[in-house]
C-alpha cells in the first residue's frame, strides 16, 4: 500500500504455485472500494472462500459447502435455506443454553485461577462455545455422547489441515514452508476424526436432515453442511472472536467495566431480575457499541475474495480502478474497517462508537461478508447467522458482568486470532 500509495493495487498473496494456479489478485484495503466484493451481480463467490486455492472437498465429505458455493448455483439457495431453519427453529434454547455452558465455563476459570493463579481463556471458551452449540441449536450434550469432550480438539485439527497453506504456527521459516505452505496436507490423515464429528451431527440432527430432504438435498451433503457451519463457521467464530473481544474489553480498564456492569444489570433489574430480548435490544445500547466495536477494530474473517464477472470500474476514495473479467479480488477487512476517511480515531478501540448517532456508521461494519445494516438473503453471500453471531456475543458480555464487577488479562498471540489469559476475575459486588 505504501509502495503504489494506493489502496487499490495488484500484488501476489499465498499460497505459492503448487497451491495455487494464480496467486495474482487485486487488493481492496479501503473502505470504499472493499464493499464491491459484496455485490455478487459483479463478482462470483464460487470456490473463493479461502481465497487463492480451495481446500480438498475430501475434508467435507467429497461435497462443495455453502460456503464455496455462488449465489446463482442450484444448492445455495436451499443450503442458505436450511441454515436459516437451523438457527430458528430451536431460538428459545439459545438464552438458557448459552447460559448454562458460560455458567460452567466460569466457574472452571475461577477454579483454575485459584489453583493457579491464571486461567487460560480460549480452552475454556472453546469446550463451552462447542457444548453451547451442539445443547442449544441440536438438543445434545456431546458428553453424553460417544464425542465426550474431544469436538474441539477435532475442530482444531480438521481446521488446520484445511488452512494449512495459510497460517503461520511459529516454525522456522523454511521447516514451515516445506511441512505447509508448499503441499497440501493430507485428508487421510484426519479422516478418523472427521468422521467421529460426522457420526455426531448425523446423529444429533434427524429434524434438520428431515428438512433438507425436503428440499431434495441428501442426507448425506446436508450433514456434512451442518457440520461445516456449526464447527467452521459458528465454532471458528466463537473461538476467534470471543477472545478477541475480551482482550479490547479487558484493555479498556475498570471505567469501561463499571458502565457495562452498571448499564447490564439495571436492565436485568428493570426486567424483573431476568435476562430478556426487550432488555437486549432497548436497554444495553452501550454494551450492543462495545460488540459491533470490536467486530469493526478485529473482524474475525479478516479476508474476503470474489471474481469479477465482468470487465468494470473499482473507485477508492480518490482514483478509479479498471478490473478485468476474470480477475481475484482480494480485500482485507482491518484496513477497510480501520479507514480514516470514515471513522475517527480509527485504530482506537472506542467503546460507545455506535451509541446514538453513532449507528450511522454501522454500514461500514463489514465483518458479515456484507454491512451491518443489511441482511442475509438466499440471493447473497451474507453470513446466515449474522445476527445470531452478535446476540450470543452480547450473551457472553452479559455473563461476565452480571458475575463480575472487572477482570484482568494477558494477552499473547496464537495461530488463530489473539490468546487470552485472565489474570484476575472480581466478583460482582452487588
Amino acid at each position: 500500500m505504501q509502495k503504489y500509495q494506493s489502496t487499490v493495487f495488484r500484488a501476489n498473496v499465498p499460497p505459492g504455485p503448487f497451491l495455487s494456479k494464480n496467486p495474482s489478485v487485486i487488493v481492496l484495503v479501503d473502505g470504499k472500494s472493499f464493499p464491491i466484493l459484496f455485490d455478487v451481480s459483479k463478482v462470483e463467490k464460487k470456490d473463493v472462500f479461502t481465497g487463492t486455492f480451495m481446500p480438498s472437498t475430501e475434508f467435507t465429505g467429497g461435497y462443495r459447502t455453502l460456503s464455496y458455493l455462488d449465489p446463482s448455483e442450484p444448492n445455495h439457495a436451499k443450503l442458505k435455506r436450511l441454515m436459516f431453519f437451523l438457527l430458528s427453529y430451536r431460538r428459545d434454547k439459545i438464552m438458557p443454553e448459552f447460559h448454562v455452558s458460560y455458567t460452567d465455563m466460569f466457574e472452571s476459570l475461577e477454579s483454575q485461577l485459584a489453583a493457579e493463579g491464571k486461567a487460560n481463556f480460549g480452552e475454556a471458551n472453546d469446550q463451552a462455545a462447542f457444548n453451547f452449540l451442539a445443547r442449544s441449536l441440536y438438543g445434545t450434550n456431546p458428553a453424553d455422547t460417544k464425542l465426550g469432550l474431544d469436538g474441539p480438539k477435532l475442530i482444531g485439527k480438521w481446521v488446520l489441515f484445511q488452512l494449512s497453506p495459510l497460517l503461520t504456527l511459529g516454525l522456522p521459516k523454511l521447516l514451515e514452508d516445506l511441512l505447509i505452505h508448499t503441499f497440501p496436507l493430507p485428508p487421510a490423515l484426519i479422516k478418523a476424526d472427521y468422521k467421529r464429528l460426522y457420526d455426531f451431527f448425523y446423529d444429533s440432527s434427524a429434524r434438520i436432515l428431515d428438512e433438507g430432504e425436503k428440499m431434495d438435498l441428501s442426507r448425506e451433503e446436508v450433514c456434512h453442511n451442518l457440520l461445516f457451519a456449526t464447527c467452521f463457521n459458528s465454532f471458528g467464530g466463537m473461538k476467534l472472536f470471543f477472545p478477541s473481544m475480551l482482550k479490547w474489553i479487558g484493555r479498556g480498564g475498570r471505567q469501561l467495566h463499571a458502565k457495562l456492569a452498571a448499564e447490564i444489570r439495571s436492565a436485568v433489574r428493570t426486567n424483573s431480575g431476568k435476562v430478556t430480548m426487550a432488555g437486549i435490544e432497548q436497554q444495553m445500547p452501550l454494551t450492543k457499541s462495545v460488540v459491533y466495536e470490536a467486530l469493526r477494530i478485529e473482524p474475525p474473517v479478516p479476508l474476503q475474495y470474489g471474481k469479477a464477472k465482468t470487465d468494470m470500474v473499482i473507485e477508492s476514495h480518490d482514483s478509479r480502478f479498471i478490473v478485468k473479467e476474470g480477475e481475484v479480488l482480494f480485500g482485507y477487512q482491518p484496513f477497510a474497517t480501520k479507514d480514516p476517511k470514515i471513522f475517527e480515531r480509527p485504530e482506537e478501540f472506542v467503546a460507545d462508537r455506535f451509541v446514538g448517532e453513532g449507528e450511522r456508521l454501522l454500514k461500514h461494519v463489514l465483518w458479515s461478508n456484507g454491512p451491518e445494516t443489511e441482511n442475509p438473503t438466499l440471493g447473497n453471500k451474507q453470513c446466515a447467522g449474522k445476527d445470531f453471531v452478535v446476540f450470543i456475543s452480547r450473551l457472553l458480555l452479559i455473563e461476565l458482568f452480571l458475575r463480575y464487577d472487572s477482570f484482568e488479562i494477558e494477552v499473547g498471540k496464537s495461530p488463530l486470532g489473539a490468546s487470552v489469559t485472565l489474570t484476575s476475575l472480581k466478583r460482582a459486588s452487588l
